[in-house]
């Protein structure tokens, strides 16, 4: 093991995605790497792990430098088999991504990019979550991958709080800037689609739209991707609603 940075790079959409292959790219200039990523897409799975069947991570690939794995398992599995039994010591950082498509607003909480990040930071690893605003699988990563290396070399430079991890959303094309931002509230509507298939049976599929709920608000990651800014988020992983904390003591129960 050499003396540079150790880096855990996960993803959600795949060991074959191409923004997997470009955040690779990115974090070799970096860092020794290990790649454990799921062998199929697992968008969505945010926090998911696997409970009813055996996991198995199986190496692709190995040279100086860099180690790549595949696992059946959810991106959150990924990284715990990481820290708990792939890797010959505990990262010092967790990179998850480069996601084709926006984890941006409430997004962050169905995420299996971000759940990868949440989860390297509750092992007490400096984590980020990078996602492109473009849902293409051959997408140009070409300015994500320069933002990519700026916001790496900002964490490497400075220290992130204790269980909070990064939030990077990138808009498509060629960015103004960087924002820091706070989420944007906002909700998916009418979210699936009813369906009928032939044998009369009926199904529902994924759909809707989304309904920023503070479209007037300047300081949020919404805004910031619709000015054509890269946002980034803090995000903790301590859940509790502190406003509502002290009021709820004086309830009778």
């Amino acid at each position: 093991m050499s003396d540079r940075p150790y880096i855990l790079v996960t993803n959600d959409d795949g060991i074959h995605a191409k923004g997997l292959a470009e955040l690779i790219e990115v974090m070799r200039l970096f860092g020794d790497i290990a790649v454990i990523a799921p062998e199929v897409a697992m968008s969505g799975m945010s926090n998911a792990i696997t409970a009813d069947k055996p996991l198995r991570a199986v190496k692709l690939s190995e040279e100086p430098g860099i180690a790549i794995y595949k696992c059946n398992g959810t991106p959150v599995d990924c990284v715990k088999l990481g820290f708990n039994h792939i890797l010959e010591r505990a990262p010092d950082y967790v990179v998850s991504g480069i996601n084709h498509g926006a984890n941006s607003s409430i997004s962050v909480i169905y995420s299996g990019t971000m759940g990868a990040a949440i989860e390297g930071c509750l092992h007490g690893v400096p984590s980020v979550g990078i996602s492109l605003l473009d849902f293409q699988p051959d997408a140009d990563f070409g300015k994500a991958k320069i933002y990519t290396a700026r916001i790496f070399q900002a964490l490497l430079e400075n220290e992130l709080p204790r269980f909070t991890c990064l939030n990077v959303n990138i808009p498509k094309g060629i960015p103004k800037g960087i924002k820091i931002c706070r989420q944007a509230r906002g909700k998916w509507m009418e979210e699936y689609d009813k369906r009928t298939d032939p044998h009369n049976r009926n199904y529902f599929w994924l759909t809707g739209s989304f309904m920023n709920f503070e479209e007037n608000a300047t300081d949020t990651d919404l805004y910031a991707l619709e000015k054509n800014y890269v946002s980034i988020v803090p995000v903790k992983v301590d859940m509790t609603c502190y406003d509502t904390l002290e009021e709820l003591k004086s309830w009778k129960f």
